[in-house]
């Protein structure tokens, strides 16, 4: 089992530290609000990444394999919301200029998994990978143990891009300089939305 985790986390470490939706959103909340306020949606997107990798892992993605048009509907509706939250982060003001400015929460977190179709892929890669029968653990077990290593795996990396958010930040809090922050930020998630649109 010590080797399955040590072979899960190498395959994982790319995948979980490249700039993708999850990332680069939580780097940009991270930045505009800071590490604590955005533990509500990571919570969030880390509950539905346990509960979604776990239903792959018993076989829910042959839903997508029986019904092609499903996932790319679930494409499509994840890229404008990924692409809906870049511009709402593209024309957002500095950290205090809004009243009404308030960091993602809890539901934001699950849809941001939820409309992810590339986390289904990564994940149904993974476990092709990774399933087997080791040292006589039934599958069952294996599949709890990966989807519990890569929600936690995940949950780090998502922290470190928080945290390198917030500290960046930090760094600039003129106006003009929080500004700039939050339209670099938009316009990444905005190519990150494309990138999932027709990648």
């Amino acid at each position: 089992m010590t080797t399955l985790i040590v072979a899960l986390l190498i395959f994982l470490l790319p995948l979980a530290y490249s700039p993708g939706p999850g990332n680069m959103f939580f780097a940009a909340n991270g930045a505009r609000f800071g590490l604590k306020a955005t533990m509500p949606a990571n919570l969030g997107y880390h509950l539905a990444t346990w509960i979604v990798t776990a239903a792959i892992g018993f076989g829910a993605l042959a839903a997508f394999t029986t019904h092609p048009g499903a996932f790319q509907a679930l494409k499509l509706l994840g890229s404008l919301y990924v692409l809906w939250l870049a511009w709402s982060l593209f024309r957002s003001g500095s950290h205090d200029d809004a009243a009404d400015a308030s960091p993602a929460g809890f539901g934001t977190g699950v849809l941001l998994l939820l409309f992810n179709p590339k986390a289904y892929l990564i994940i149904a890669l993974m476990f092709t990978q990774f399933v087997a029968d080791e040292n006589g653990i039934g599958d069952w077990q294996v599949v709890l143990v990966i989807t519990t290593v890569f929600t936690l795996n995940n949950f780090v990396a998502f922290l470190t891009w928080t945290a390198a958010g917030d500290r960046l930040a930090r760094q600039f809090r003129e106006e003009r300089s929080a500004l700039w922050i939050n339209r670099v930020f938009g316009l990444v998630l905005a190519g990150v939305a494309l990138w999932m649109a027709f990648g």
